[in-house]
């Protein structure tokens, strides 16, 4: 009997790839060497990015095992060398299973975790980032002084009827907890998301 396919898909992971992909291109420091992903999911944006990013090693990570093996399969077919294969990562662990990397990648992670989850990510990430190493995260958030779009405003309303600890986060309350970087930078994406890039300041 041929055993199941361990490959996910996201539909959100090809809609979002391109925009996502520029941005990284962008900000990224010319310096960088080994990028961490945080929350790699089902590995579709780990084998484009690597792809399209040879000078890097991408390093997939997940919590999940079954996510761990879709990314592992998608890995295995993709057949990249600078693409790692995934390990396992608790952003909430006090020490990290890498030691050091030059920049950390997460995508639409934050809203759907507790608060600790996302603390526990800037924290790993200061830990882990050499200076003026960048952290990138993507996904919705609650802008003070911006209107809120009515599908973020459902969206956070369906997360927190599904899991009272989830829920779009105040991109302020994000700012004020990543102690050891630069105040983020901000860049519009489609669909009402952001991208936030923050600078290790070295300190």
């Amino acid at each position: 009997m041929t055993p199941p396919d361990p490959r996910r898909s996201s539909p959100a992971a090809f809609r979002n790839r391109e925009p996502i992909l520029a941005a990284l291109q962008q900000h990224l420091p010319p310096h960088a060497e080994h990028l961490l992903e945080i929350a790699s999911g089902t590995g579709e944006h780990a084998v484009f990015m690597a792809q399209a990013l040879p000078r890097l090693v991408w390093q997939p990570s997940d919590p999940d095992a079954a996510n761990r093996a879709s990314i592992a399969a998608y890995r295995e077919d993709s057949g990249l060398a600078n693409l790692k294969a995934p390990i396992e990562l608790d952003t909430t662990a006090a020490h990290w299973p890498i030691a050091a990397c030059d920049a950390i990648f997460c995508a639409n992670m934050v809203h759907i975790a507790p608060w600790q989850a996302a603390l526990g990510l800037l924290a790993g990430a200061k830990r882990t980032l050499s200076p003026r190493g960048v952290l990138v995260l993507y996904g919705p958030y609650f802008e003070d002084g911006v209107p809120t779009a009515a599908s973020n405003l459902a969206f956070d309303a369906d997360l927190r009827a599904r899991n009272p600890a989830w829920g779009i986060r105040r991109l302020a309350d994000i700012a004020a907890a990543a102690a050891g970087f630069d105040a983020p930078q901000r860049v519009a994406m489609p669909a009402n998301n952001l991208c936030l890039v923050f600078v290790r300041n070295g300190l």
